[in-house]
């Protein structure tokens, strides 16, 4: 058996690939990434939080990634750039190990004769490509992954295993796909007659931009009408929903848990905390970023930070809390009556 081959870099060619500068030796040999605390001497780390700055002066890895700012506190080699967090992970992406999704097509995949492929396409097993499907060049899909009629997939994507891909759903390049996610089931829509519901078919679709990631059993439907649309390099973290007709704009962020019910419109470069709600139909502008657990229930139209959530407390303060706050109806008129008073 062959063993694989060890992937090495030095901190000089580091740097050259992130666009940073080295302060110490940049012939120092780097072969993953690490923890400032667990990283050993063929490792690289990285400093953003100044939470753990004490961990930096312990530290035993070859080097660290550091800002302007930093750099004279670093008791190892040290990489200098605008911004460590990313060169950390443009760093990391080179020491990749994860083992690919797929390699060649399988002869357990199925192809509908009318489906396009391009070039050095992958399909794991038990693949199902239907009837006029659409694959860009060098597109990876892993096993028990479901395609169907009139999807396409832009070059360079990768969908996981165990994926569901709905009819003429529209994938850009570059596209990121976790296991167990759904793109493009039927939205929530139903009208009551007589309250029995009445199923509405949803005839719009759902187009995904280029270099979005999309996480694991997340879903995102289609739409009743008009499409369900991702912009550029919107990433979405797991056991997330998008409902029918939401558009998100490019570079936005929505964490796990969160669920964004239909017709949204959020803008650029958002960020949605985890487990926060949104409301039907709201609007929310560019350069918003909405901390965990809260629920929006109106318009944002100014960029800012937003929350609703609460803090945990003490099971004693809650209760505390709980029951003043039933009383806030009665001493709202107390007040009131005493203005009249004065």
């Amino acid at each position: 058996m062959t063993a694989m081959k060890k992937i090495t870099y030095s901190l000089s060619e580091l740097a050259n690939h992130v666009g940073g500068e080295v302060q110490g030796n940049g012939d120092i040999v780097i072969s993953s990434v690490g923890t400032l605390a667990g990283a050993q001497s063929h490792q690289i780390s990285f400093l953003t939080n100044p939470k753990y700055k004490a961990q930096l002066k312990e530290t035993q890895a070859g080097a660290v990634i550091l800002h302007e700012k930093m750099k004279a506190d670093s008791p190892v080699a040290a990489l200098v750039v605008a911004n460590p967090h990313a060169a950390f992970a443009r760093i990391a992406q080179l020491f990749d190990t994860s083992p690919q999704v797929a390699v060649g097509i399988a002869d357990s995949a199925l192809v509908a004769p009318s489906a396009n492929l391009g070039s050095d396409v992958s399909l794991g097993h038990n693949v199902i490509i239907e009837e006029n499907v659409v694959i860009g060049d060098r597109v990876t899909i892993g096993a028990n992954t479901v395609v169907r009629k009139g999807a396409r997939i832009g070059e360079g994507s990768i969908i996981y295993p165990n994926v569901t891909v709905y009819h003429d759903v529209h994938i850009g390049k570059r596209v990121t796909i976790h296991s167990q996610t759904v793109i493009g089931a039927s939205g929530f829509g139903y009208a009551n007659d007589k309250g029995v519901w009445l199923p509405i078919p949803q005839t719009g679709s759902v187009i995904i931009g280029d270099d979005c990631q999309i996480g694991a059993s997340s879903t995102i439907d289609r739409g009743a009408m008009e499409d369900t649309v991702l912009g550029n390099n919107v990433i979405v973290d797991n056991q997330v929903q998008i409902a029918h007709n939401c558009i998100i704009g490019d570079h936005s962020c929505i964490c796990g848990a969160t669920g964004i019910a239909g017709s949204c419109h959020i803008g650029k470069h958002v960020i949605i905390g985890g487990g926060v709600g949104v409301n039907g139909h709201i609007t929310i502008c560019d350069n918003v970023q909405i901390t965990g657990y809260t629920m929006i229930v109106q318009d944002i139209t100014e960029p800012g930070v937003y929350s609703s959530g609460q803090p945990a407390q003490t099971n004693r303060e809650w209760r505390k809390n709980a029951v003043r706050l039933q009383k806030i109806g009665s001493l709202f008129d107390r007040v009131k009556a005493l203005e009249k008073q004065v």
